[in-house]
């Protein structure tokens, strides 16, 4: 029942809307069909698999709004959910920021479904588990991660003549691995949408050569430092660079994008001319919802191009506010920032991005670097002046010492001052993009980076 055709779930919305008497009605569809184990100490702890079908209804009169869900789908029951929201709606305070339901829409068509990761099961997931748990075990390691597969559907329509269908599959696994006395720590971590790419023995392997790498650290003095960042350890900071460029931050003077005379950096060279930061829903190794959480289509977009802040995006209030139709203000890359409704589905959300890179390996960026630090992981990353997109946080899981092009042994952690700004505007190299947190990113060479203390993280 979960994974519905785009003929049966567009007879189920149908359904819905002609139970609708708001002046406006917008419904969600959505299955997902999921199963994960997560292990720990070496063994598994929890393993299972859940299937949901839900439906979401919106409604409207004027400007208040309710919003109901229910997972029942004989015809009472949907036309209690409907009633049900617009009795919300009526109680419902008056939105001011309120903008009525798209219309119909041209939606792309992302290859994000495989039948690969649909088909996934126990037995996949127990396989995954034992190329990690037996090696742990074999040379006195310790792992503990969480393995999660799904594949499902999503299908919105509304009053207005709104309808789309898509369909998606993800396959996610992490691991730690620690020494057995605790002292060393590797991180490895995987996502993709084909199953049939992820190598969890590949990938566990480098966390159990992490962490006996680690065990035995020395301390440096903190200070800035030349970095190779791997993808890992820098995703997250980028991705909270992208969804910073909001349009109505920057025109009230509450972003990095603004300017003391209340004019913002849209047009100006930012960072480094080889950084080329975009997102496409379309491309093949990260594709992405073919709408955002509001239901504007999602279409390639350039953030960031020879360095120059290219777009920022809108919420639909906010572009109607400055004049800009619905085709003309590109979506917030991430979820946004209110203003405007919602048609959120099951795959709906912040789109990966892509930054492009070079050819050079981790490995090769690595060999060039005469006295730096390789960082594999940062984690508790928290913002501390949005104005300066200034971020702290800790790395972790293996942070090691370069000299001469080779990693010489193992450092006590950090924790870092850096604002993902100044760090692309102090590129030194770019090596090959691999997938990491549903992004494109390429491992990095960033010279004066800046760690403000040391930290007792494993």
């Amino acid at each position: 029942m979960t994974n519905l055709t785009k003929g049966e779930a567009e007879a189920v919305i149908k359904k819905t809307l002609s139970y609708a008497k708001a002046d406006e009605t917008q419904v969600t569809l959505s299955g997902r069909r999921e199963g994960n184990l997560r292990f720990a100490r070496n063994a598994v702890s929890t393993s299972g698999g859940t299937e949901a079908l839900t439906l979401l209804v919106q409604s409207s009169f004027g400007q208040k709004t309710g919003t109901a869900t229910i997972n029942e789908f004989d015809d009472a029951s949907i036309e209690k959910v409907v009633r049900r929201a617009e009795d919300l709606a009526k109680l419902a305070p008056e939105n001011p920021e309120y903008v009525e339901f798209l219309g119909p829409q041209q939606y792309l068509a992302p290859k994000s479904h495989f039948d690969s990761t649909a088909g996934l099961n126990a037995d996949f997931r127990a396989k995954a588990m034992a190329d990690c748990i037996n090696p742990c075990k074999a040379k006195n390691l310790v792992a503990a991660g969480f393995l999660e597969h799904n594949a499902g559907f999503s299908s919105l329509g509304n009053s207005h003549g709104l309808n789309g269908f898509h369909r998606a599959s993800t396959v996610n696994y992490s691991v730690t691995v620690r020494t057995a006395d605790g002292l060393g720590s590797g991180y490895g971590v995987c996502d993709f949408n084909d199953s049939s790419k992820l190598d969890a023995k590949r990938v566990s392997e480098q966390a159990m050569q992490k962490a006996m790498r680690s065990a035995e650290t020395k301390s440096l003095e903190p200070g800035k430092y030349t970095v190779i960042l791997e993808p890992s350890a820098s995703v997250d900071l980028l991705s909270n660079l992208l969804t910073a460029m909001d349009a109505r931050q920057a025109d009230e003077g509450r972003s990095f994008l603004s300017k003391a005379d209340g004019a913002t950096r849209l047009g100006e060279k930012l960072v480094d001319e080889r950084i080329h930061l975009h997102s496409d829903p379309m491309n093949a190794e990260v594709p992405g919802s073919p709408w955002a959480p509001d239901g504007r289509p999602r279409r390639k977009v350039d953030w960031f191009k020879d360095g120059v802040v290219t777009n920022v995006g809108y919420s639909r209030f906010w572009a109607k506010k400055k004049g800009l139709s619905d085709d003309k203000a590109m979506p917030n890359f991430g979820n946004g920032f209110g203003g405007g409704n919602r048609a959120v589905g099951a795959f709906e959300g912040s789109p990966g991005f892509i930054m492009d890179g070079g050819n050079a390996s981790l490995e090769d960026l690595v060999k060039s670097v005469k006295r730096g630090i390789l960082v594999t992981r940062m984690w508790y990353i928290r913002p501390v002046d949005p104005q300066t997109l200034l971020y702290t946080g800790l790395t972790r899981d293996g942070t090691f010492y370069v000299e001469n092009g080779e990693v010489k042994y193992a450092i006590k952690n950090f924790r870092f001052n850096e604002s993902p700004v100044i760090m692309l505007n102090n590129v030194e190299a770019l090596g090959k993009p691999v997938r990491a947190n549903g992004s494109l990113v390429p491992p990095m060479v960033i010279r004066d980076f800046t760690f403000s203390s040391l930290s007792d993280a494993v």
